[in-house]
């Protein structure tokens, strides 16, 4: 009995899968470039009256004077300061959170630790607790040392997570032996082991760690919202909500800043975006 075929069937899977990509695509990027679109109109109500229509995804006009608008250090809504604060605690935050958190994770795979199984048993059940429900206690703590409305009181909570420490710990874990040995046969400290010969190999898993990281510093609202009353030290997420006045919704500049805020942290995953994939594949599936 010989196979038999429909006519066309091997035709018609390719474009049945282009068709659904495609559409998952537009499902996927429409919002962002309503986002741009929007932010290059120049009345706030226009945006408002084109939005239930197809008019949200066009400009006939376009401008980037809403942009101008918000890139000012000065006023009641100092964005541009605002994009400085955020950049500042961004990079505080990775320098201090790859840091740590990596010799964290060095210490618990390789080093002489007593109770190592109930450390790592703890730091998985502290990524189990919810953000939120420590706030109000490290709320207290911050308020207690005078560290209110000031970017330390943004950076060091998380210098160091229970999620970076374990995954950095998993790739560490599949380190061959044999290296380790050897650089303690050649009288290498365990920090010079740890400096030069793992963090090197450890590329992949770091990128990750940076992206996850860096996105969620970026991307922090409710407890920079906490712990900064002034514009000194609000960071560029706080500083959107602005725009959304109790008595008007200022749409255009929203939008423009909006932009503003999506803009670096697109462009930092779009250059790591290699090694996070090879570190999610590679180490993402083992223990």
């Amino acid at each position: 009995m010989t196979d038999t075929q429909l006519p066309g069937t091997s035709d018609r899977f390719p474009l049945i899968k282009f068709i659904s990509m495609s559409i998952i695509t537009l499902v996927i990027i429409s919002p962002l470039f309503l986002l741009i679109v929007a932010s290059l109109k120049p009345d706030r109500f226009q945006i408002l009256a084109e939005m239930g229509s197809f008019k949200a995804f066009w400009v006939t006009n376009p401008t980037l004077q809403n942009y101008l608008d918000i890139l000012t250090f000065s006023g009641n809504q100092p964005f541009a300061r605002y994009l400085v604060n955020s950049v500042l605690i961004l990079i505080v935050t990775l320098a201090g959170g790859m840091l740590f958190n990596s010799m964290a994770a060095f210490v618990l795979a390789w080093g002489s630790l007593r109770g190592r199984t109930v450390i790592l048993s703890a730091i998985i059940g502290l990524y189990i607790v919810p953000q939120e429900s420590i706030v109000l206690p490290l709320l207290n703590i911050m308020n207690k040392i005078g560290l209110t409305d000031t970017f330390a009181a943004q950076i060091l909570p998380f210098w160091a997570s229970p999620l970076y420490i374990f995954l950095l710990y998993q790739f560490f874990r599949q380190i061959p032996r044999d290296l380790y040995d050897a650089a303690v046969v050649d009288g290498a400290s365990p920090f010079a082991i740890y400096w030069k010969v793992f963090i090197p190999i450890s590329a992949p898993a770091l990128a990750t760690v940076a992206i996850l990281l860096g996105i969620e510093s970026w991307n922090q609202y409710l407890w920079p919202l906490l712990v900064t009353q002034s514009n000194y030290a609000k960071p560029i997420a706080v500083g959107i909500a602005s725009f959304f006045g109790a008595d008007s919704t200022y749409w255009n500049l929203a939008m423009a800043a909006s932009v503003v805020m999506m803009a670096p942290v697109l462009g930092f995953y779009l250059v790591f975006q290699k090694w996070f994939v090879s570190s999610v594949i590679s180490s993402g599936v083992k223990g």
